[in-house]
């Protein structure tokens, strides 16, 4: 019997259920001795992005992430996963630090947007993710996103302009959420569920786009879906490192310009 497919709307559901596999898990069990890094030599450290330094298969990498957290004190305190200005500069830091050692850098992604609070956009939002996409397409080492759950905005944009952007079977990618552009386009907001299937966030709508490489199959037991990941990472981080620096980037540009 084949598998029966999901409706946009069903994925946009699954891709925010409070049960989705989490930032930390991929990282303890996709990694070996993650040491994570704080702050972002400027203001503070946004619990929102975590990152650190992680051994894979033996080769030292950088791992970031956005982290929702899973309890509701949790999800509260790293405001639901939403990173803050300070959040993006210490991503940059660390892409930065990683290509210095020739690290490659592994993002993991599951964020509804950049934080809305009046504050992050007083502190420069837009300014920070615009610098992020400027690093990551210069960045002189391999970087891989994976889309864990919601891709939102620019707050996800932020963190996918690399070589190859990977997407979790119930995750979404999107400039907008949903229920934004159901409101914005039709005033309407209770229509999100057909804005969804308009929006052609779905990985599949988006692998047919070539906006991604690839869906990496996702399971109910979290476990093999960390094996799933570490399997495509594997196989694109020996990809990537056999081009030289200015193959890498090449492709890279070459990836963004036919959009």
């Amino acid at each position: 019997m084949t598998k029966k497919e999901q409706t946009a709307a069903e994925i946009v559901k699954a891709a925010r259920d409070k049960n989705k596999i989490s930032a930390r898990e991929l990282i303890v069990n996709v990694f070996d001795d993650f040491y994570e890094l704080h702050g972002d030599r400027v203001m503070e450290d946004d619990p929102a992005m975590i990152g650190g330094i992680a051994l894979f298969n033996g080769q030292p990498v950088t791992v970031i992430a956005t982290d929702k957290g899973t309890t509701p004190q949790e999800r509260i305190a790293r405001h639901f996963g939403c990173p803050t200005p300070a959040g993006y500069r210490k991503a940059q830091r660390l892409m930065t630090q990683a290509a210095k050692f020739n690290r490659p850098v592994v993002v993991f992604v599951n964020t509804a947007g950049a934080y809305a609070g009046a504050e992050a956009e007083e502190q420069g939002q837009g300014y920070m993710i615009a610098q992020n996409l400027m690093v990551m397409s210069e960045l002189k080492t391999p970087l891989i996103t994976v889309i864990t759950g919601e891709g939102g905005s620019g707050g996800a944009l932020a963190l996918a302009g690399g070589d190859a952007v990977w997407m979790l079977e119930k995750s979404i990618y999107s400039v907008i959420s949903p229920e934004a552009f159901a409101s914005i386009l039709w005033k309407d907001s209770s229509r999100a569920d057909e804005a969804a299937e308009t929006l052609k966030i779905s990985p599949a709508e988006l692998l047919k786009r070539n906006i991604i490489e690839g869906i990496i199959p996702e399971s109910e037991d979290h476990s093999e879906t960390c094996a799933a990941v570490a399997d495509v990472l594997q196989t694109e981080i020996q990809r990537l490192q056999k081009f030289s620096v200015e193959e890498l980037l090449a492709q890279r540009h070459a990836r963004f310009r036919k959009f």
